[in-house]
């Protein structure tokens, strides 16, 4: 077994088939068939089913580990290289949109002066989907709704926000600038779906508040329920960064004292250790929105900003 096999067929399951798998390693089809074979024989299993280009379970138990081993290689040189002070390499960062949307383009520009010899990969995605290529090493960290419960994994606060009303000009709440909690069942609710941590946090204060929610759809993803609002589908609750401050438009953004703030946080594997392009890639963001988070409307950082515990 050599690293060049694992490199091999750990793109093919990134790729999807032999020859993007090839195009991706700047070689030829053959030589990636070559090294899937080798590595098959050397472990006495097949690894890829033939008939349907799918990984078997082998197949799949081998990349999991794989995938960590390239990433240990690369991280090799990137901490050597950070002793001297200088730190290169990739970080692989997942980020939900709606955070992702006004803290990217500043992250980006600060880590590019900062450390120019740092090559992010930045994902978007939903907790739900980003925790899951976390723990597997597809990405080295993420800023995600919080709480995260899972021991391998370590969590920081990066701010709070509040979540808001969001409701077209033509629904009946649109004239109201603040509406009490207990009137949020008076209409049907665009919500996330029951397995999301926005939805438990929104149905504990109901709950708290003696209110049934009624729910027009289940939606996975914030930007989508705030586009179907926006659109007159339905009234919807959604971090205040949903709605960004250079929008206008035919709606409303309504208080709902009550309701908690969200927290969002950065999470990254305890083992193996982060890389250096990663440590400093934290460092920079949690630095960022320490000194600029709080001009985001609804955005809160600081001590205050968890009155009663970070999530």
């Amino acid at each position: 077994m050599d690293v060049r096999q694992l490199a091999s067929l750990v793109a093919i399951a990134d790729h999807g088939s032999f020859s993007a798998a090839a195009r991706a390693l700047f070689t030829v089809q053959s030589n990636i068939s070559a090294h899937v074979a080798k590595l098959e024989r050397d472990l006495g299993v097949s690894l890829i089913d033939r008939a349907t280009g799918d990984l078997t379970d082998e197949g799949e138990l081998v990349v999991e580990r794989g995938r960590r081993i390239l990433r240990e290689m690369d991280e090799i040189a990137a901490d050597i290289s950070a002793l001297d002070d200088v730190v290169s390499g990739e970080t692989r960062i997942g980020v939900i949109g709606t955070t992702g949307r006004w803290l990217m383009p500043q992250f980006l520009t600060a880590l590019r002066e900062a450390h120019p010899n740092v090559r992010p990969i930045i994902s978007e995605g939903g907790t739900s989907s980003l925790l899951p290529r976390l723990v597997s090493g597809q990405i080295d960290a993420a800023i995600v709704h919080l709480p995260v419960d899972d021991k391998e994994l370590s969590v920081h606060t990066l701010f709070a926000e509040d979540l808001v009303l969001l409701v077209h000009a033509k629904h009946p709440w649109s004239s109201y600038r603040t509406l009490p909690i207990t009137r949020l069942g008076e209409h049907p609710l665009l919500l996330p779906p029951r397995s999301a941590a926005l939805r438990r946090i929104i149905n504990r204060a109901a709950e708290a508040n003696g209110v049934t929610l009624s729910v027009q759809a289940e939606i996975d993803g914030v930007r989508l329920m705030a586009s179907l609002a926006f659109e007159g589908f339905g009234a919807t609750i959604v971090p205040a960064t949903a709605i960004p401050r250079w929008l206008k438009g035919d709606f409303s953004r309504i208080e709902v004292p009550g309701l908690p703030r969200r927290v969002v946080g950065w999470v990254q594997r305890n083992r193996p250790r982060p890389g250096a392009a990663t440590q400093v890639a934290r460092e920079l963001a949690e630095s960022l929105i320490s000194d600029r988070g709080s001009r985001q409307p609804g955005v809160h950082v600081g001590g205050d900003a968890f009155p009663l515990k970070p999530f």
